[in-house]
């Protein structure tokens, strides 16, 4: 369902050339009900300068408000967390200055629980018939459920949980797929059919959650990455910027002005 969602967005962006963003929303407003029924997907249309213009109800719950209308002329850096959001309206001004497209990006989000989720996040700049970009339209997948339907489900688990037990060193392809008793290209498809992840991402995925806790105390950032499994504290940094639009230093300074 998913996969079928991000390739129908794909295709209509790749399509529309309305002559105003106002001509464009006019266009999308009807199918707004409809998007507002998917639970795990948050849908988005923003201006030229990165505000949203419409949303659907995911993504209201997901910044924690009521209704839409709080959101809407507003930036990412001002509707979520500290430590996240200026990452988030970083990442939309490439799209919109550069014409940058954005696919099957790993992010980091912060729940009400304040815990880390995990979302894979999409997004296309909008043009006009001119061919100037005016704005940008995005999709955002939680991950906090696996298919557990698929034939390979159990051998796929083992390969999370041995992640998850090692991911404090390096971890092979050799290793995982004789955990899964698959070929490294299989194993490769069936993650992203049950998890939605690559196993690689599923390896960064582990170790940065570990990183998001030790942030939270005191100790320092270089021993932080030894401790996620990161040879050196560059690597780690460059890592955890990709992911969350900070390094792990202005993370922690975000986390304690929070």
């Amino acid at each position: 369902m998913t996969g079928e969602l991000v390739d129908t967005i794909a295709q209509w962006q790749g399509k529309m050339r309305p002559a105003t963003l106002e001509a464009l929303l006019a266009g999308v407003a009807p199918l707004l009900p409809v998007l507002d029924l998917i639970p795990n997907a948050a849908i988005f249309i923003k201006d030229s300068q990165a505000r949203y213009l419409c949303a659907n109800s995911t993504l209201v719950a997901r910044c924690g408000l009521k209704s839409l209308q709080p959101l809407l002329g507003k930036t990412s850096a001002q509707v979520f967390p500290a430590q996240l959001g200026p990452g988030y309206t970083e990442q939309d001004m490439q799209v919109l200055q550069e014409g940058r497209v954005l696919e099957n990006q790993l992010e980091l989000h912060l729940f009400k629980s304040r815990e880390p989720g995990w979302c894979l996040t999409y997004k296309w700049p909008l043009y006009s018939a001119a061919g100037d970009i005016i704005g940008l339209i995005g999709i955002s997948l939680d991950l906090q459920s696996a298919s557990n339907t698929h034939p390979a489900y159990k051998r796929l688990v083992a390969v999370d949980e041995f992640i998850r037990k090692h991911f404090n060193r390096s971890i092979s392809m050799a290793e995982l797929t004789a955990i899964a008793g698959v070929s490294a290209a299989q194993l490769e498809r069936y993650c992203k059919k049950v998890f939605h992840l690559t196993p690689r991402q599923m390896i960064h995925k582990a170790r940065l959650e570990h990183a998001h806790r030790l942030l939270h105390s005191d100790m320092a950032i270089t021993d932080v990455a030894l401790h996620c499994g990161y040879t050196d504290h560059s690597a780690f940094s460059r890592q955890f910027k990709a992911l969350t639009g900070f390094t792990p230093r202005q993370y922690r300074q975000a986390t304690a002005q929070d």
